[in-house]
Protein backbone atom coordinates (compact mmCIF):
# COMPACT_ATOMS: atom_id res chain seq x y z
CA UNK A 1 0.00 0.00 0.00
CA UNK A 2 1.55 3.34 -0.80
CA UNK A 3 0.54 6.45 0.87
CA UNK A 4 -1.96 8.97 -0.17
CA UNK A 5 -0.91 11.19 -2.95
CA UNK A 6 -0.79 15.26 -0.81
CA UNK A 7 -3.52 16.41 -2.99
CA UNK A 8 -5.79 13.42 -2.00
CA UNK A 9 -4.96 13.71 1.36
CA UNK A 10 -5.62 17.78 1.11
CA UNK A 11 -9.20 16.73 -0.16
CA UNK A 12 -9.98 14.41 2.44
CA UNK A 13 -9.48 17.06 5.08
CA UNK A 14 -10.87 19.78 3.41
CA UNK A 15 -13.85 20.55 5.21
CA UNK A 16 -12.67 19.33 8.50
CA UNK A 17 -12.54 22.39 10.81
CA UNK A 18 -9.60 23.50 12.66
CA UNK A 19 -10.46 24.18 15.96
CA UNK A 20 -14.18 22.43 15.63
CA UNK A 21 -12.81 19.57 18.37
CA UNK A 22 -11.16 15.92 18.18
CA UNK A 23 -10.44 14.25 14.87
CA UNK A 24 -10.18 10.63 14.18
CA UNK A 25 -8.19 9.45 11.91
CA UNK A 26 -8.55 5.62 10.78
CA UNK A 27 -5.48 3.49 9.40
CA UNK A 28 -3.21 6.77 9.27
CA UNK A 29 -0.64 3.88 7.87
CA UNK A 30 2.55 6.61 7.36
CA UNK A 31 0.88 9.92 8.00
CA UNK A 32 -0.08 11.31 4.80
CA UNK A 33 -3.91 12.58 5.65
CA UNK A 34 -2.36 13.55 9.31
CA UNK A 35 0.33 15.65 7.80
CA UNK A 36 -2.83 17.43 5.88
CA UNK A 37 -4.80 17.72 9.30
CA UNK A 38 -1.70 19.52 10.95
CA UNK A 39 -1.54 21.45 7.83
CA UNK A 40 -5.00 22.78 8.03
CA UNK A 41 -4.77 23.84 11.31
CA UNK A 42 -5.79 21.35 13.38
CA UNK A 43 -4.04 20.64 16.33
CA UNK A 44 -2.06 17.85 16.94
CA UNK A 45 -3.49 17.12 20.19
CA UNK A 46 -6.81 16.73 18.80
CA UNK A 47 -5.53 14.18 17.53
CA UNK A 48 -6.89 10.23 17.84
CA UNK A 49 -4.62 7.84 15.41
CA UNK A 50 -6.00 4.58 15.52
CA UNK A 51 -3.76 2.27 13.42
CA UNK A 52 -3.79 -1.55 13.64
CA UNK A 53 -0.24 -2.12 12.55
CA UNK A 54 1.98 -1.93 15.69
CA UNK A 55 4.93 -0.88 13.45
CA UNK A 56 3.48 2.10 11.93
CA UNK A 57 1.64 2.88 15.33
CA UNK A 58 4.86 3.13 16.91
CA UNK A 59 6.43 5.05 14.10
CA UNK A 60 3.23 7.51 14.60
CA UNK A 61 4.21 8.00 18.59
CA UNK A 62 7.27 9.01 17.67
CA UNK A 63 6.44 11.15 14.75
CA UNK A 64 3.34 12.97 16.61
CA UNK A 65 4.05 12.68 20.20
CA UNK A 66 0.99 14.87 21.15
CA UNK A 67 -1.42 12.85 19.14
CA UNK A 68 -3.29 10.21 20.64
CA UNK A 69 -1.72 7.13 18.97
CA UNK A 70 -4.07 3.33 20.04
CA UNK A 71 -2.92 0.52 18.33
CA UNK A 72 -6.34 -1.38 17.49
CA UNK A 73 -8.48 -2.62 14.93
CA UNK A 74 -11.24 -0.15 13.71
CA UNK A 75 -13.38 -3.14 13.34
CA UNK A 76 -13.17 -3.09 17.16
CA UNK A 77 -13.77 0.80 17.42
CA UNK A 78 -17.78 0.54 18.91
CA UNK A 79 -15.98 -1.39 21.75
CA UNK A 80 -13.49 2.03 22.48
CA UNK A 81 -14.04 4.68 24.38
CA UNK A 82 -11.79 7.31 22.88
CA UNK A 83 -13.63 10.69 23.42
CA UNK A 84 -16.33 12.07 26.37
CA UNK A 85 -19.95 12.53 26.14
CA UNK A 86 -19.44 15.24 23.04
CA UNK A 87 -17.28 12.71 20.90
CA UNK A 88 -15.13 13.63 17.79
CA UNK A 89 -15.81 16.42 15.58
CA UNK A 90 -14.78 14.58 12.85
CA UNK A 91 -13.68 11.24 11.31
CA UNK A 92 -11.14 10.83 8.64
CA UNK A 93 -10.61 7.13 7.06
CA UNK A 94 -8.13 5.85 4.57
CA UNK A 95 -9.06 2.55 5.01
CA UNK A 96 -9.33 0.29 2.22
CA UNK A 97 -13.15 -0.73 2.73
CA UNK A 98 -13.28 -2.11 -1.16
CA UNK A 99 -11.27 -5.32 0.55
CA UNK A 100 -13.40 -5.60 3.71
CA UNK A 101 -16.04 -8.06 4.02
CA UNK A 102 -19.27 -6.12 4.94
CA UNK A 103 -19.39 -7.42 8.31
CA UNK A 104 -15.96 -5.50 9.05
CA UNK A 105 -17.30 -2.48 6.73
CA UNK A 106 -20.59 -2.46 9.32
CA UNK A 107 -18.12 -2.65 12.08
CA UNK A 108 -16.09 0.11 10.76
CA UNK A 109 -18.67 2.67 10.40
CA UNK A 110 -21.34 1.70 13.19
CA UNK A 111 -18.06 2.36 15.37
CA UNK A 112 -17.11 5.33 13.44
CA UNK A 113 -20.66 6.65 13.71
CA UNK A 114 -20.39 6.16 17.63
CA UNK A 115 -17.62 8.11 18.48
CA UNK A 116 -19.05 11.07 16.38
CA UNK A 117 -20.81 13.93 17.89
CA UNK A 118 -24.42 13.84 16.20
CA UNK A 119 -23.78 16.06 13.09
CA UNK A 120 -20.21 14.89 12.72
CA UNK A 121 -19.03 13.08 9.50
CA UNK A 122 -16.96 10.70 8.14
CA UNK A 123 -14.68 11.12 5.45
CA UNK A 124 -13.26 8.33 3.17
CA UNK A 125 -11.47 8.08 0.61
CA UNK A 126 -11.86 5.60 -2.39
CA UNK A 127 -10.23 4.02 -5.64
CA UNK A 128 -13.56 2.68 -6.97
CA UNK A 129 -16.15 3.89 -8.88
CA UNK A 130 -18.46 4.34 -6.34
CA UNK A 131 -18.94 4.56 -2.79
CA UNK A 132 -17.38 2.05 -0.60
CA UNK A 133 -20.11 1.41 1.78
CA UNK A 134 -22.67 -0.80 0.58
CA UNK A 135 -26.03 0.83 0.11
CA UNK A 136 -27.45 -1.99 2.74
CA UNK A 137 -25.07 -0.87 5.18
CA UNK A 138 -25.84 2.49 4.59
CA UNK A 139 -29.40 1.97 5.02
CA UNK A 140 -29.38 -0.05 7.67
CA UNK A 141 -26.92 2.26 10.29
CA UNK A 142 -29.16 5.47 8.50
CA UNK A 143 -26.48 7.01 6.75
CA UNK A 144 -26.20 9.51 3.65
CA UNK A 145 -23.44 10.11 1.32
CA UNK A 146 -21.82 12.58 -0.93
CA UNK A 147 -19.44 12.91 -3.43
CA UNK A 148 -16.96 15.98 -2.43
CA UNK A 149 -14.68 15.32 -4.75
CA UNK A 150 -11.58 13.14 -6.77
CA UNK A 151 -8.48 13.28 -7.63
CA UNK A 152 -7.65 12.21 -11.22
CA UNK A 153 -4.27 12.09 -11.15
CA UNK A 154 -3.95 10.37 -7.88
CA UNK A 155 -2.31 6.78 -9.07
CA UNK A 156 -4.65 5.08 -9.17
CA UNK A 157 -7.78 7.82 -9.25
CA UNK A 158 -9.33 8.48 -6.28
CA UNK A 159 -12.46 9.74 -4.62
CA UNK A 160 -13.59 11.13 -1.36
CA UNK A 161 -17.08 11.05 -0.14
CA UNK A 162 -18.29 12.64 3.25
CA UNK A 163 -20.35 10.20 4.80
CA UNK A 164 -22.97 11.11 7.58
CA UNK A 165 -26.38 10.34 9.67
CA UNK A 166 -29.28 11.03 7.30
CA UNK A 167 -31.10 13.77 9.00
CA UNK A 168 -35.40 13.99 9.22
CA UNK A 169 -37.00 17.35 8.27
CA UNK A 170 -38.60 18.79 10.95
CA UNK A 171 -42.39 18.23 10.25
CA UNK A 172 -44.51 21.15 9.78
CA UNK A 173 -46.94 22.23 12.61
CA UNK A 174 -50.38 21.64 12.31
Amino acid sequence: MTPSSPELARLVVCEVAPGSGPVLELGPGTGAITEALLARGVRECDLTLLELSSGFASMLKRRYPNARVVCADAAQLRRLKLFDANGAAAAVSGLPLLAMSSRQVFAVLSGAFAQLRAHGALYQFTYGPRCPVPRAILDRLGLEYVRIGGVRWNLPPASVYRITRRHRPALAAD
